[in-house]
Parts: C-alpha cells; structure tokens; sequence
C-alpha cells in the first residue's frame, strides 16, 4: 500500500531527513512551463524522472531511470506529479522495482481543478506556498 501524504509533510521530511528524495514525475514540458519544486534552499536536488511520455506511453525505463538520476532503494522516496494520479502510479512502480519506502505526493504539484476548471487555488504544493520556480 502507498501512502499519501500532503506537500507539506513532504517539505518537513525534507528539511529533517537529507537522505529523503523527491521524484517528480511530470514530463519535460510541464517541468519547464508549469514549474517544479524549488528545493535549494534545503541544499537538496529535485530527481526529475518522467513516468509516461508525451502520449502518455508509461516509460519503460523507469526504475532504471531512478537509479541513474541516484534514487537510493533505501531511501525515502516520494513522488510528485501534477495531480497525484501518476506519481501513485509511479510510486506502485517504483516499489515493485525494491524500493523499501515510497509515498505519494496527494494533489501533487497543482492540485484538483476548482470550479472555474483551473488547478492551483485547492490544494498541491503550489497552493500550500511552498517554493518553487519555472525554467
């Protein structure tokens, strides 16, 4: 079973736990449109790690591809992406692949749509204030 947990909970880890890692899992673009995590001020590198292609495609390559961005299969691992749909999915994988400690990020990097059908005013990492930037 993966756990949820909210951006918050996952900053705190963060910030008290050097050895804990965050994946975000979105694609190229929406890392570079959108925004990801800033986690420089906790002197810690966001591991960027797509879980499907463009067209949705799951990356086959995926538990390969944590290993060589340096996810350690000991290491508390949590995963992001824009909403919480595919970085479960992706935290399934991941601990399918031996990964001992995985959680995913719940709402994720924007959050659930509002009524206006926009996301980022609900719930995520943005809406929560916590830092972050666009390439």
């Amino acid at each position: 079973m993966i756990a949820d947990v909210s951006a918050a909970e996952v900053w705190a880890e963060l910030q008290r736990n050097d050895r804990a890692v965050l994946v975000d899992v979105r694609t190229m673009p929406e890392w570079q449109l959108v925004g990801a995590p800033d986690l420089s001020g906790l002197a810690q590198r966001l591991a960027l790690v797509s879980w499907q292609d463009m067209d949705g495609t799951p990356n086959a390559r995926f538990a390969e591809d944590l290993q060589q961005v340096g996810v350690r299969q000991d290491a508390p691992v949590y995963f992001i992406c824009r909403s919480g749909v595919r970085s479960r999915a992706a935290a399934q994988a991941a601990q399918a692949a031996g990964y001992a400690t995985v959680y995913n990020v719940a709402d994720g990097f924007e959050g659930p749509l509002d009524s206006a059908g926009h996301r980022g005013s609900m719930a995520g990492w943005k809406h929560a204030g916590l830092p972050w930037r666009q390439a």
